[in-house]
């Protein structure tokens, strides 16, 4: 009896799609859903921008009142938080959850909520709020995003929406491709060379400062980065255990638009302290402090630091509607400049980066986008080894604490 063949070795397992054949089918839609996020943040920022021209230039230069005089800071905020107090008693969806309770980027809302938002958003962006206009035109563009793309595609994954609206957002709020980068990055970081996916992500961002460029990196600038890292993530984690002192206080008053306009009010108060610089989302204002770095003194930029902390917690746990890393920029560079102005040896680019570093690991949690931000304030890749360094301690401090967000009781989320 002849003996039996032996069994075919089992087929190997087909090898994984190649990353170009994964990402094609994703081209079109994520080149509609980009287009469409940049265009409604483009659109509600120069909105905003119109109608701070006229609340802030025209009508006080109409009444014969100074365009910052500390009576008109607070006469504008005070107002700012009433409208937007009074639009969100009116509006379809009240502007959706508490924004104290959200992220940056969350489950998608009824897109009946995003008109009201949007509205609100440009009111507050417009009046000088301490905020940023990043959480709530990324729930905007995810909502639609979400809603069309579940209409046209009902096949695609929800996720697929919600992940391409956020990175769209984020792309065009940097003035650079983060989001291609993120998908990109296994492959740009195997290309030769040293350094060519940081030198590719951090090129021409619309972040740069165009602070003195930095010679370094030095041996003696790491004690200094790792110091300023860690002073940065400790005021961010003030403004972390104030908030939910904040919010309570606000929510005591137990009335949407009186919490609003009180927190304006308080918002007018702290900028008629802090000056006209510490009013507004912050990007245009730390390019004007990063413009004459010798400008103020040490302790002028540490005042104009801790007023925007408070601002920025007010601003939040008040129930204004807006993101936290364009003023947590501003109180890393005001930071980063106090140590540069208290200690002239410590470069202006590093401790700004590593001061920025430190507030934005506190305030976000987002290791990722802490460092991107860092890094693309001076647009100079030789900062990355040491902010690399700095993040470690850093991070040790923030990590395992409260965040500044909180869940439907009230408390923070850890």
């Amino acid at each position: 009896m002849a003996p039996e063949s032996p069994a075919p070795p089992p087929a190997p397992p087909r090898p994984p799609a190649a990353p170009a054949r994964r990402l094609l089918p994703l081209v079109l839609p994520a080149i509609a859903v980009g287009v469409v996020c940049a265009l409604i943040l483009l659109g509600v920022s120069l909105l905003a921008e119109q109608f701070q021209d006229v609340l802030w230039k025209t009508l006080p230069d109409t009444l014969g009142v100074g365009r910052f005089s500390s009576l008109w800071m607070v006469v504008m905020l005070t107002a700012t938080g009433l409208a937007v107090g009074l639009v969100l008693r009116t509006v379809p969806g009240h502007g959706g959850p508490d924004p104290a309770t959200t992220g940056l980027v969350d489950a998608p809302m009824r897109p009946g909520i995003v008109p009201g938002l949007l509205l609100v958003t440009v009111l507050a962006l417009a009046g000088g709020v301490s905020l940023g206009p990043e959480n709530p035109i990324t729930a905007a563009n995810i909502a639609l995003a979400f809603w069309l793309g579940r209409r046209f595609a009902p096949g695609a994954p929800g996720e697929l929406w919600v992940a391409l609206a956020a990175a769209g957002t984020i792309g065009a709020l940097f003035g650079t491709p983060v989001a291609a980068a993120l998908i990109l990055s296994e492959v740009l970081a195997s290309q030769p060379g040293p350094g060519a996916f940081w030198d590719r992500l951090i090129a021409h961002p619309s972040f740069d400062l165009s602070l003195p460029a930095y010679d370094g990196p030095h041996w003696g600038d790491l004690l200094s980065a790792l110091l300023i890292a860690s002073a940065g993530a400790l005021l961010g984690l003030l403004a972390v255990y104030a908030f939910p002192v904040a919010h309570r206080v606000f929510t005591a008053l137990r009335h949407p638009v009186l919490a609003l306009t009180a927190g304006g009010l308080v918002l007018g108060l702290l900028g008629a302290l802090g000056g006209h610089l510490t009013l507004f989302k912050g990007l245009d204002e730390v390019k004007e402090l990063a413009g004459d770095p010798d400008g103020w003194s040490a302790g002028e930029f540490a005042g104009m630091a801790v007023v925007k902390t408070a601002a920025l917690v007010i601003a939040a746990a008040c129930g204004f509607r807006g993101g936290r890393i364009f003023p947590a920029v501003f109180v890393g560079v005001s930071l980063g400049l106090c140590a540069h102005a208290l200690v002239d040896a410590v470069p202006a680019a590093l401790a700004v980066s590593c001061a920025v570093l430190g507030v934005l690991l506190a305030v976000t949690r987002q290791g990722w986008v802490s460092l991107f931000t860092a890094a693309v304030l001076v647009s100079d890749a030789s900062v990355l080894p040491l902010l690399c360094a700095a993040t470690l301690p850093a991070w040790l401090l923030v990590t395992g604490r409260a965040q500044m967000q909180l869940d439907g009781d009230g408390k923070s989320l850890r």
